[in-house]
């Protein structure tokens, strides 16, 4: 198992929703849904030392996607609509922002999803090519997205293998120049998918943090960490680690939905309790952990009946921002996160310069 200057792992398998309370703050009755998510001290022997800033660090701007699939800025302060960029078609999670200002986003057309980009500022779009979760480099100069079918009604593909439709890419901006990644080796190959649900680049922008969702009986939920530099899978072999599960609840029962890179190489996770089928959705957690997955930082419990993704750290590290359901949370420097709007399936921070 291969070491990287950043990235430290070991292998864990991931496993879904249900079980077991937490024992740090609240959630209101009802609804499940509380008036805001609720921060937390961290677990005995965790460092917070992350979660506090010398001086508040501006706030930089927000770029979303709407319900309604349209790709727009927002006011930071507010969460009012700016400026509308693309009027539909947008999907999520993720979209992205070079420090250049262009914004890299993936549209559906019927069964197909296309990566396109576009000025911050608003202007003419710019086709890429097929694929979706666009993630750019922290130095602008490379973009990893997935290839990977639609599995919606009327674009399944009508194939026994899955495996082989699945790939991570990484293209050289500057040439266009393409690597890509299968999972597994043909001799691993279950011929179930292994989706691709998030990626996010390390500040050395050689390392790669590649989430992945549900492949079978809620089942395969995992966070990979990829040495571009070295892998020739997405999941196994040389240059690849799995961030493990740890804490409470249960970690053998508990796993990441996502993960992403924090400039000081910890990763900003939404950790989901437990095994079960059907999910019982009892604990999300959003955590800062390193890449063993201990806990530095608890940044909030969220709302044990919501999906908590798309998240996002600002160049500084100053600054998350992650989606419950369709509303948006910021947090400044690991604190208390507030909601800012809603109506949302992905954002992500837009810092210039």
């Amino acid at each position: 198992m291969s070491r990287s200057p950043v990235v430290s792992v070991l292998r864990s398998a991931a496993i879904v929703l249900a079980a077991a309370t937490v024992t740090v703050a609240v959630t209101a009755c009802g609804s499940g849904k509380p008036s805001s998510a609720a921060a937390a001290s961290p677990s005995s022997g965790a460092s917070a030392s992350s979660a506090a800033s010398p001086a508040a660090a501006a706030q930089p701007g927000i770029v979303a996607v709407t319900s309604a699939g349209a790709l727009v800025t927002l006011n930071p302060s507010t969460g009012v609509v700016a400026q509308t960029l693309v009027p539909s078609g947008v999907i999520g999670d993720e979209v992205s922002v070079a420090p250049s200002g262009l914004v890299y986003f993936a549209v559906q057309n019927g069964c197909t999803n296309t990566i396109e980009d576009v000025p911050v500022g608003g202007g003419s779009v710019t086709v890429i090519g097929p694929g979706s979760v666009p993630a750019v480099s922290p130095d602008g100069t490379k973009l990893a997205y997935a290839s990977q079918p639609s599995l919606t009604i009327g674009c399944v593909p009508n194939t026994t293998d899955m495996t082989t439709l699945y790939q991570v890419n990484i293209r050289t901006l500057s040439s266009g120049s393409t690597i890509s990644l299968p999972p597994v080796p043909a001799s691993q190959d279950t011929g179930l998918p292994e989706p691709i649900t998030h990626l996010s680049w390390a500040a050395d922008n050689q390392y790669l943090a590649v989430s992945i969702g549900q492949v079978e009986d809620n089942e395969g939920w995992d966070v990979a960490l990829v040495n571009t530099g070295q892998a020739q899978y997405y999941l196994t072999g040389t240059g690849v680690t799995s961030v493990p599960v740890t804490g409470n609840p249960t970690p053998k029962q508990s796993y990441l939905y996502e993960g992403v890179y924090m400039p000081n190489g910890d990763l900003f996770v939404s950790r989901a309790c437990c095994a079960g089928i059907p999910p019982q959705n009892t604990s999300q957690l959003l955590w800062e952990v390193n890449t063993t997955g201990v806990l530095v930082h608890q940044v909030a419990i969220g709302f044990a009946n919501l999906v908590h993704g798309s998240l996002d750290v600002s160049s500084d590290g100053q600054w998350l921002l992650y989606l419950a359901g369709t509303d948006l949370y910021v947090s400044e420097s690991g604190a208390t996160p507030t909601e800012l709007t809603t109506g949302l399936i992905a954002a992500a921070w837009a810092s210039l310069g």
